[in-house]
């Protein structure tokens, strides 16, 4: 396992620095916040002499695979409850999904209604009748010891820092962060999606109050893209060899250097950007791309 934050800075006027965490490194499946939000829930599975991981997400979801390839590395069974049926019989033709069965993980698809019940009681003592006993992990990945995982990104070396910023799915991530950055840090999390409801998930957790969620940058909601941010997201990887996902990373930095552009930061601001990971959600979205002829994503 590796983190490392880039050892040149990004340079922009009025002295602002930009640095990137690459926690998209730590592991070639299990990358970036997933890693850290599993470190914790596997162990407790381990404890508790569980053999079967169970959890739920979309057709593309990074954490669909970080599951499937924990449960292969570490020595679990894992099922994958899906949500939409349309791509039970089309596996093959859907990158994220093709390599968690790869991996060994049970899929089973639901519909859009049934998977709206998966946090009740009803639904998960249907899955355990199907499935027997398993360690649950809820969509996404967060939980409180995956909370504690990513309590773990910041290192000592980063107090340096007087802006921390990462994107937000479930908020998970930036909660951890919160919770060990320094109290004159400013973190700021990118949501990827409408609306501005995570500030009470994330408070319920969050330690700290210097933070702030941006909901400026979501290009549309969650798995939207346009023309502008895969321009962005090419360019970017073009002049700093750093490759982002259209979903999380490429929106953030997208922000980042807006915001930086528009004044926000105060001169001589020292600003450390996570890359979360999620790379392989680029290959399911250049499919979509390609199929609605538009450009695709450099990796």
């Amino acid at each position: 396992m590796k983190s490392n934050n880039q050892k040149i800075p990004i340079h922009f006027p009025n002295g602002i620095e930009l640095f990137i965490k690459r926690e998209d490194q730590l592991h070639p499946v299990v990358s970036g916040n997933k890693f850290r939000k599993l470190k914790y829930n596997l162990l407790a599975a381990k404890h508790q002499n569980k053999k079967t991981l169970l959890t739920f997400g979309g057709a593309f979801s990074n954490h669909i695979v970080a599951v499937a390839g924990a449960g292969k590395e570490f020595g679990f069974e894992t099922i994958g409850i899906i949500r939409g049926e349309e791509l039970q019989e089309k596996i093959h033709e859907n990158p994220s999904l093709a390599v968690a069965q790869q991996f060994g993980m049970k899929l089973v698809f639901v519909s859009r209604n049934e998977y709206g019940l998966k946090d009740t009681p009803e639904f998960l003592k249907e899955m355990q009748f199907k499935f027997g006993d398993f360690y649950l992990l809820p969509e996404g990945g967060t939980n409180e010891l995956a909370i504690k995982g990513c309590e773990e990104i910041l290192s000592e070396d980063d107090i340096e820092f007087s802006h921390i910023c990462t994107s937000i799915g479930t908020g998970g991530t930036i909660t951890g962060i919160i919770n060990s950055a320094g109290s004159h840090q400013n973190i700021i999390g990118f949501s990827s999606l409408k609306g501005d409801f995570l500030q009470n998930d994330i408070a319920k957790f969050a330690n700290e109050k210097n933070w702030s969620v941006n909901c400026e940058y979501h290009f549309g909601g969650y798995g939207k893209v346009n023309n502008e941010l895969i321009e962005f997201i090419n360019s970017f990887y073009l002049d700093h060899a750093i490759p982002l996902d259209p979903i999380y990373t490429g929106k953030m930095m997208f922000g980042i250097f807006d915001l930086i552009l528009n004044n926000y930061f105060p001169p001589n601001s020292k600003i450390l950007a996570i890359h979360t990971g999620g790379l392989q959600g680029i290959a399911g979205m250049n499919i979509k791309l390609e199929k609605s002829g538009k450009t695709k994503i450099t990796i």
